[in-house]
């Protein structure tokens, strides 16, 4: 079955930077898009940023030049790269992949950014 395990989140101070990983099994991860969303406290989730199998990736304008998505087929994981982070990149980041007509889920990891 699909699984998509998250890492990498925790506290930061504005400016600073974070890397997120999501370790995928149960698919062809080489073949599909990856995404990451994220939801922010008292919003709805929102795409950030995705990769397809072949590497083109694409970015919700707000996180354009600061993030920065990419994947290792080897180790079936995406990553996301975060820099200059704000106060507003607060929330819950997940990986999501969509298989078989299916959109799957991580169980999120959590980015707070405060002083």
């Amino acid at each position: 079955q699909v699984e998509l395990v998250e890492s990498g989140g925790g506290l930061v101070e504005p400016g600073g930077s974070l890397r997120l990983s999501c370790a995928a099994s149960g698919f062809s991860f080489s073949v599909y898009t990856m995404s990451w969303f994220r939801q922010a406290p008292g919003k709805e989730r929102e795409l950030v940023a995705q990769i397809s199998g072949g590497g083109f990736s694409t970015y919700k304008d707000s996180m354009k030049g600061r993030f920065t998505i990419s994947r290792d087929n080897a180790k079936k994981t995406v990553y996301l790269q975060m820099n200059s982070l704000k106060f507003e990149d607060t929330g819950v980041y997940y990986c999501s992949t969509y298989v078989m007509s299916t959109r799957y889920w991580g169980q999120g990891t959590q980015v707070t950014v405060s002083s």
